[in-house]
C-alpha cells in the first residue's frame, strides 16, 4: 500500500481536447422511449423526504431476469427495484448521531461482483453516505431477489471513519463524501470518492471489520484544478457562491483498463488513473467553460458575461453521471448526464473518447421523459424478455405528472427511468454486444 499523498492542481497537467462535431439543440437529437419508470419519490416530510439520484444495476448470477437496480434518493436512503420498476426493499439513511447533526444523505451507488471478504465472496452496492461523510456497504443476496424480499443487508463496519473529515461539527459544514464509482482489481475492492464543494478525490480500499462487516482505509487523495488559463491568456474559474470550489460528482471507472472518468459539474469530464497517479486529461468541456461570470449575492446567483468562444459543443453544466459500455477488445462508450439540456453525450470508449453523438430520453405512453439527470448506468447483457440486449436506467429529476400536498404546494418528484439499450444502439448506429464483456468477470 503506497502512503497517503496529496497532488495539488498546480501538479496537474491539463490537456484539452477538441472535438469536431457540430453543436445540436436537444430537438435536433434522437429520442428514446423509456419501457419502465419507477414509482415517484418526494422530497418532503411525507415522502420521507426522497430525492432520486443515482442508480446501479446487479446482475443475477444465474437468473438475468431477477437482476435488480439499487438507487440512491438522499436522505430518503436506498430504494431497491426489480426490472418491472417495482419496489423491493427501502433501507432507510441514518439517522443523525445528534440533535444538530446532519441526518444520512446516500448520494451516489455503484456495484462490486465477488467482493472478497473473511466472510467469503459476495456481490455488494458502495454507496456515499454525504451526510455522513462515510461510505455505506450492502450485501446482495441472490437468493432473495424475487418480489417483495429483502435483497440488500446492511454491513457497514459502524466505526467506519469519517472519509474527508476529523469531526462531527467539520461533518456538518457538508463538505463530505459525495460522488463515487467502484473498482475491483486482484489486490481488493476499491472505492473512488469525490468530496463535496471541493475539487478533491480520494482513492479508499475496502478492508474487513469484525462480523463479517467492511470497513474502507484512503490510500491517497488529489485535487484537480479549479483554475484554468484560456486560450487567450486569461485565468477562468468556474463562478459560484463564496467558498464553494468547482466539485466533481458524476464518476466510473473503466473496467476493462483501470480508467477514472470524473466529471466536474461546471468544467468537463476528465480522464485519469483509476489509482489517482499520473496526469489526469480533459476530455471535454461543457458548453459554459471559459465564461466569465460574477456571484450575485442578493439574487444567489451567478451573473454571467461575455461568451468568449471556449467551451465545448455536447455538454450543458452540469456535466454529471457517467457509465461506461464495455465491448469487446477495449471498444464500447462513455455516456455522460448533459445535465442543462436534459441530453446524454456519447464518447468512444478507447483512444482520445471522440465524441459520437447524443440522445435524449422522451416520452411512452404515460412514462413522462426525462430531464435533469443526475446519475445513469449502462449493461450490455440480457436482462430477461424486457431487455433483452442491454439496459440503461437514468434518474429523471423532474417526473409528472405533478403531485401537489394538502397546501396546493407542488412536491418535488424524481424517479429512474428504464431504458432498452438497443433502442438507443439503433437510433445513434452504435454497436449490440451481448457476449463480450462480462462483469463478473
Amino acid at each position: 500500500m503506497r502512503p497517503l499523498s496529496t497532488l495539488t492542481s498546480t501538479a496537474l497537467t491539463v490537456c484539452l481536447l477538441g472535438t469536431v462535431a457540430l453543436p445540436a439543440t436537444a430537438k435536433d437529437l434522437p429520442t428514446v422511449e423509456p419501457r419502465v419508470e419507477t414509482p415517484a419519490l418526494f422530497d418532503d416530510e411525507a415522502g420521507g423526504n426522497a430525492n432520486g439520484d443515482d442508480p446501479a444495476i446487479w446482475v443475477h448470477p444465474t437468473s438475468p431476469a431477477a437482476s435488480v437496480i439499487a438507487a440512491t434518493a438522499k436522505e430518503g436512503g436506498l430504494y431497491v427495484y426489480d426490472l418491472d420498476g417495482r419496489q423491493l426493499q427501502h433501507l432507510p439513511a441514518p439517522a443523525a448521531p445528534g440533535r444538530d447533526d446532519e441526518p444520512g444523505r446516500l448520494n451516489n451507488v455503484d456495484v462490486v461482483y465477488g467482493h472478497a471478504s473473511a466472510a467469503g465472496r459476495s456481490d455488494i452496492f458502495v454507496a456515499s453516505d454525504r451526510g455522513a461523510d462515510k461510505l455505506r456497504v450492502y450485501r446482495i443476496d441472490p437468493a432473495k431477489s424475487g418480489r417483495d424480499r429483502r435483497v440488500l443487508t446492511d454491513v457497514t463496519d459502524p466505526a467506519a471513519p469519517f472519509v474527508f473529515n476529523t469531526t462531527q461539527a467539520e461533518v456538518n459544514e457538508a463538505e463530505t463524501v459525495y460522488g463515487l464509482a467502484t473498482w475491483k482489481r486482484d489486490s481488493g475492492t476499491y472505492v473512488l470518492v469525490s468530496r463535496r464543494h471541493t475539487t478533491r478525490l480520494a482513492l479508499l480500499k475496502l478492508t474487513d471489520a469484525p462480523g463479517g462487516k467492511v470497513g474502507y482505509t484512503k490510500i491517497r487523495t488529489i485535487d484537480l484544478p479549479s483554475r484554468f488559463t484560456l486560450p487567450n491568456g486569461r485565468s477562468w474559474t468556474p463562478c459560484d457562491e463564496p467558498g464553494v470550489g468547482p466539485q466533481i460528482e458524476g464518476m466510473v471507472v473503466d473496467a476493462g483498463t483501470g480508467t477514472l472518468y470524473a466529471a466536474q459539474e461546471d468544467v468537463g469530464i476528465w480522464r485519469m488513473n483509476g489509482d489517482l497517479t499520473g496526469s489526469p486529461v480533459l476530455v471535454d468541456r461543457v458548453r459554459e467553460y471559459g465564461v466569465p461570470a460574477t456571484y450575485d449575492a442578493d439574487a444567489d446567483e451567478c451573473v454571467p458575461g461575455a461568451d468568449p468562444g471556449y467551451g465545448g459543443r455536447n455538454l450543458t453544466a452540469d456535466a454529471e453521471g457517467l457509465t461506461v459500455y464495455h465491448g469487446k477488445g477495449g471498444e464500447g462508450y462513455l455516456i455522460a448526464s448533459s445535465q442543462g439540456d436534459n441530453t446524454f453525450a456519447v464518447y468512444d470508449r478507447g483512444g482520445r473518447n471522440a465524441y459520437l453523438g447524443s440522445f435524449q430520453v422522451g416520452e411512452r405512453g404515460r412514462i413522462d421523459g426525462v430531464q435533469g439527470s443526475d446519475g445513469a448506468m449502462v449493461i450490455n447483457v440480457p436482462l430477461g424478455r424486457g431487455f433483452p440486449k442491454g439496459l440503461f436506467v437514468t434518474h429523471d429529476g423532474t417526473n409528472t405528472p405533478e403531485a401537489s400536498d394538502s397546501e396546493g404546494e407542488v412536491r418535488e418528484n424524481t424517479n429512474f427511468k428504464y431504458v432498452k439499450w438497443d433502442d438507443i444502439a439503433r437510433r445513434l448506429g452504435l454497436d449490440i454486444d451481448t457476449k463480450s464483456w462480462d462483469p463478473r468477470r
